[in-house]
């Protein structure tokens, strides 16, 4: 599931976040959009469990492709390199 930050038109709904004063009182004194700002925060969150959890499935395959270049090289030699 691909996740946009520009996606105005799915729904919201509202919730209950618990932030650090100091955090909230500087947002409002940039006049920060802070649901905004809140919705980024958990969609980059989102973005680097799902990278993190994509690391951890495919450390085996990773592992035995590196080990085959090591040994074996890569499959195709770019022209450029010589």
């Amino acid at each position: 599931m691909y996740i946009s930050p520009h996606q105005e038109t799915s729904k919201r709904r509202p919730v209950n976040l618990t932030v650090r004063e100091d955090v909230l009182d500087e947002a409002k004194s940039l006049h920060l959009n802070t649901s905004k700002a809140a919705e980024i925060g958990i969609i980059n969150a989102i973005k680097e469990a799902r990278a993190q959890e994509w690391l951890k499935e495919s450390k085996v395959a990773l592992k035995a492709h590196n080990t085959r270049v090591e040994k074996s090289g890569t499959l195709l030699t770019p022209d450029w390199v010589s």
